[in-house]
Formats: structure tokens, sequence, C-alpha cells
């Protein structure tokens, strides 16, 4: 394996066990001493373009979850939580060779990890906006994934000694608190729910289950209750859900915007993944949408991304149009486990 494949996996190993997965990172690591050229899924991860964003450690850490989620190899499944039995590097390695083509056809699509964990950090944001606008807002999600995260307003948070939401909601997010707590304030009417996502995953479709499922880490099984809960409340339906390119989305919602609503373009974890002329067409669409921002049609951009590919964790931003100001509001876990509020 090429050194810099390997740091590849070695970076996603140091990133699971920091983020609470001693499992998955032993599985990265199993990958690095085990992954060679005798398989075609071999073959083609050794020769994997190595950039970050490629994410090909996720890939296949995924393909060997399904495995075992999909009861296809036993071997397997007695390494993985709850079951500690076996090595974990001859497991991978055997079933890296038993599975070859299926996992090599795996790859070809990239990760699909819906964290409703990160709606524990957008949900005092969209406070923000309603107390700032006084209107309802009209949601629009680009890397939607299975449009999980549109449904926030349905999830129940605990924020140090305050709470929000129905006590009879199936989700509820406890994030750590850092710092100070947000304001919780104010009431919240979400006027439409839509979401685009280049490869969109149906909560109702058992397959698309399955690969959200697989993308959870096997160690984390809270994190896995927290998702089959989330689309239980997403197969209800409500929303709209299309197959775009994250820059024609945004350009064809932005088009009707109608009064009485702040339009709110957000996005978690997706802005790394997008190519830069995606990424300027959006900036440059919602530029010129905000300049034309009146108080009755506000325009709102919020997101928690990474500001450079080197950053520990995501910034939460939102930008207010129309006197278009942009705010720095927290600093947050990838997977909503702690939000520092600003």
């Amino acid at each position: 394996m090429s050194a810099a494949i390997a740091a590849l996996f070695e970076q996603q190993a140091k990133a699971c066990d920091e983020m609470g997965s001693p499992f998955t990172a032993r599985v990265m690591r199993a990958c690095i001493a085990t992954l060679d050229g005798t398989t075609e899924t071999g073959r083609r991860v050794l020769g994997w373009r190595p950039e970050p964003s490629d994410v090909v450690a996720l890939r296949l850490a995924g393909a060997l979850h399904s495995l075992v989620l999909q009861g296809r190899d036993t071997d397997l499944a007695n390494v993985y939580p709850p079951n500690s039995g076996g090595n974990v590097e001859e497991c991978v390695a055997a079933a890296l060779k038993r599975h070859d083509e299926w996992i090599c056809a795996w790859l070809d699509s990239p990760p699909q990890t819906n964290e409703t964990g990160r709606s524990a950090v957008l949900l005092p944001g969209f406070l923000e906006i309603a107390r700032r606008t006084q209107l309802p807002l009209a949601l629009n999600e680009i890397g939607s994934s299975a449009g999980l995260n549109l449904f926030f307003d349905r999830f129940r948070y605990r924020y140090g000694d305050k709470d929000w939401g129905d006590p009879a909601f199936p989700v509820t997010l406890s994030p750590q608190m850092r710092g100070a707590v947000p304001d919780l304030s104010g009431e919240l009417t979400i006027a439409s729910r839509a979401g685009s996502d280049i490869a969109p995953l149906d909560a109702r479709n058992d397959n698309d289950r399955l690969r959200l499922r697989s993308y959870i880490w096997a160690d984390q099984s809270e994190r896995l209750a927290r998702l089959d809960a989330a689309l239980a409340v997403a197969q209800r339906g409500g929303f709209t859900l299309e197959k775009a390119d994250a820059a024609d989305f945004v350009s064809q919602r932005l088009a009707p915007r109608a009064q009485g609503q702040c339009f709110v373009l957000f996005h978690t974890v997706v802005w790394q993944y997008l190519p830069d002329a995606t990424r300027q067409a959006i900036e440059d669409a919602m530029q010129r949408e905000g300049a034309r921002a009146t108080p009755d049609a506000p325009l709102a951009w919020l997101r928690m991304e990474t500001l450079t590919n080197t950053d520990p964790c995501p910034v939460l931003q939102l930008t207010l149009w129309p006197d278009g100001e942009t705010r720095t509001l927290a600093l947050a876990d990838f997977h909503g486990r702690w939000v520092e509020w600003m």
C-alpha cells in the first residue's frame, strides 16, 4: 500500500478514535495491513486518487458493515459489536476475498451519513432566523441524503438545563454543551421542506435504509437507534427530495421565492465534497438573491461546515439578508456530540 493511501486510512482511524468509535478505527487499520493487489477491491483502493475528499476509507468501512447487517458473512459478524470474538485483521482480510466483486461495486457510490445528531447544532440557528425575521421558514437543504435533518423540528433536544420539543418525539438529542446554552425562545413555523442530493435515498426503501445504517459505525448503537427513529419520522412524508446538482437545485428554488416567508438554504458537512465551480455558483446565486431580499422576503444561509480541509471541527455560520451580515454561531462535533455556542 502506498504511503498516501495508508495515510488516508490512518487519518480515518484517528478520526474514528476521536469520535468514539475505536472498533471502526481497528477496521481501518486492519485494511491498511491486509489490502493488497490479490483482489479487485485491493487493486482499486491501492490505485485510488489520494485526496481526503474521496473518503475511500469510509466507503470500505460501509461495505464491510453492510455485509454484517445483511448477515452475509458470519465470521466477520463474529468480530463486530456486540460480538467480540476472533481476530479483526484476519476476518477483514477473509471478507475482502470472499466478497471481492460485491465490495468493489459498493465503492462506486459515496458515503451516505445522514447524521441526525447535527440537528442539535442546527436548531438554535433556525430559531435565531425565526426570531429575527418573525416569518415561517421555507427549508431548502443540499446534500440531504434521505432528508432526515429536514425534520429537525420533530426531534426533542436537551441543552444543559434547557429543553425544546415535544417529549413524545421519537428522537432525543442531548449534545454536551461547551460554553453558553443557546437561546431557544421564539416561535418556529415551517412553511415547506425541500432537499436535494446527487444520490438521494428513500426512507421507505429497504435497500436505502440499509445503506444509511451501514455508514453508522458498528460500536455506536445509540446513533443507530437514533437513525432508525428518524427514518420512521421521514417515512410519514411531508417533504420533497430531488436528485439534482446542488447549484441547480439552489437556483431553481430561489427563482419562485415567496413573500411572507424566509427562504433558508442549509447544509451540514457537504461543502467540502462539492466541486469549486458548484460552490462558486451557489455563492453567486445567494449573493444575487440576497441583494433583492426585503424584510417581507428575507434570505438566510445556515451552514455547518469546516472552513478549511484541516479544521478539527465544523463551524456553524449564518448569513441573513437583507443586511447580508455573516455571524459565527457555534463550533461543533461532526456528529453533533458537543456544541460550543458562541
